[in-house]
């Protein structure tokens, strides 16, 4: 067992890593689609990726400004805005929206110290640890990081570059990272 604190500095770290990697992941997949689709949704009842967007934006705000002294859910949020898209709803400013909330994010959590992981703040006035706020958005921001890359792929169509290890290419993968394909425990004892 490691000391103190240890494990607790280690989540912060990995919340933080898996986080940048999740925009990461939705920016790739974005950078694949025209202005057009990322307005455009598969149904009228469905989200375009620039509603994904504005809600993760819009909640990102919400939740992690003065993170562990306000409610997560702020007064001045208009959620349901979230989800139209209005005229002024461009590229550049779905990108500014984004990037704000994600500043937002990870400062909030960059500022955290393994001491702040069981202290309570609340969202929508539903007591949280620390640690539980932050598994609950990584989840919630997953989700919504999945539809976008769902959506940018469906919309990509035959120009899509693959954000992951393409179809019927995991032993070339395994290859150029090892030298010769991935073989489990019982092929290797053959």
């Amino acid at each position: 067992m490691g000391p103190v604190g240890e494990i607790e500095k280690q989540f912060l770290e990995d919340a933080g890593l898996q986080l940048r990697k999740y925009k990461g992941l939705a920016e790739k997949a974005l950078a694949q689609v025209s202005d057009a689709d990322l307005l455009r949704s598969v149904d009228p009842d469905s989200n375009s990726i620039a509603i994904v967007m504005k809600h993760l934006a819009g909640n990102m705000r919400s939740r992690w400004t003065d993170f562990l002294t306000t409610d997560g859910e702020k007064a001045d949020r208009n959620r349901d805005s979230e989800f139209e898209i209005e005229a002024e709803d461009s590229r550049s400013s779905l990108l500014d929206r984004w990037e704000d909330g994600w500043r937002r994010l990870l400062d909030a959590v960059g500022g955290l110290g393994p001491e702040d992981l069981l202290r309570t703040v609340t969202i929508r006035g539903e007591a949280h640890t620390v640690l539980q706020a932050i598994q609950r958005q990584l989840t919630h921001y997953a989700y919504h990081v999945g539809q976008i890359v769902f959506l940018a792929r469906h919309f990509a169509g035959k120009g899509w570059t693959s954000l992951s290890i393409p179809k019927g290419r995991s032993r070339d993968f395994d290859v150029a990272r090892n030298g010769r394909p991935y073989r489990t425990a019982s092929e290797e004892s053959r």
